[in-house]
């Protein structure tokens, strides 16, 4: 079987194929869903993720060195929404292993409430992404490809507080975005870490809503660095490689580290084939270093 390397899509259900589908209701968080599949509530439209596949093989798998035949195709869908991050705390951090339960629960405590979800709707279909937290006025980061679809864009909160929101500035060549949600205020933004001093073996946790389960967080460790990615229109090289599971849903959620700063950006998964589009341990995160970088950037465009 051939590797397929895919980013998490939007999650978002078609038209025709779900006619009679629930709709999602913005106004509040939806029911605690029943695995392993997950239908939003009432929506003004249906859900699904919509499907890209890279036009040309990825290096990514098979340059790590499998061997496998055929190449690597770049889905660019994880979870489709801005991921905010702290314009304020980009500043390098020391990291301090954490093994421990109690400790890696007192980090998601502390983190959650940073982590959004990211919402486009549309008049055939909406999709979600996750985002990560930059300003207390409520400026969000995200992955470009969570976004680039036209639509009507709102984020909503770890709370379940759903606002409107509007896309600020992009970098599609590193598949990041700002969005800007409004009437907000007071919110807590991520801290970044210093991504070159991540090692193989790091303990990290990836947050987002995957499948539409928001305020999901995965445990895993840094399993690899330095990954080169193919995806339909660039290349994404120097990503953190993570068997903390990344699925639909994910794209623009944070993967931190045992201190609470986040290390990546989530943005890309490996899949064991066109239609096995689940995590298998193998996922893909924009270092914080990079992801700062181009912050500053965007953040000059608004």
């Amino acid at each position: 079987m051939t590797d397929m390397m895919s980013r998490p899509r939007y999650y978002h259900y078609d038209d025709e194929q779900y006619a009679g589908a629930d709709r999602y209701d913005h106004t509040a968080p939806p029911p605690p869903p029943s695995p392993p599949y997950y239908f939003p509530p009432s929506s003004p439209n249906p859900r699904r993720w919509p499907r890209r596949v890279a036009g040309g093989a990825a290096l990514v798998a098979l340059v790590a060195g499998a061997g496998t035949a055929g190449g690597v195709l770049a889905d660019r869908y994880l979870i489709d929404h801005p991921a905010a991050v702290a314009a304020s705390s980009s500043g390098a951090t020391t990291t301090t292993p954490i093994a421990e339960s109690n400790d890696l629960a007192a980090v998601v405590k502390t983190v959650q409430p940073s982590i959004v979800t990211v919402l486009v709707d549309s008049n055939r279909a909406s999709s979600l992404g996750s985002g990560v937290v930059l300003s207390a006025d409520g400026l969000v980061l995200t992955n470009n490809h969570v976004v680039a679809t036209s639509g009507t864009v709102s984020v909503r909160l770890s709370t379940g507080r759903t606002v409107p929101a509007e896309v600020v500035a992009t970098d599609p060549s590193n598949d990041l975005a700002l969005v800007q949600a409004r009437g907000l205020s007071g919110l807590t933004p991520v801290t970044f870490g210093d991504s070159s001093t991540v090692a193989v073996g790091d303990t990290v946790l990836a947050f987002g809503a995957p499948l539409g389960l928001e305020n999901t967080v995965t445990s895993g460790i840094v399993s690899a660095l330095d990954r080169s990615i193919n995806t339909e229109s660039d290349r994404l090289s120097g990503l953190l490689q993570t068997d903390a599971a990344i699925n639909q849903g994910n794209s623009g959620g944070a993967l931190v580290d045992a201190s609470g700063h986040v290390v990546g950006i989530n943005v890309a998964i490996a899949t064991a084939g066109e239609d096995n589009t689940g995590s298998i341990g193998v996922g893909f995160a924009i270092p914080s270093d990079k992801v700062t970088q181009v912050v500053k950037q965007l953040e000059s465009q608004i």
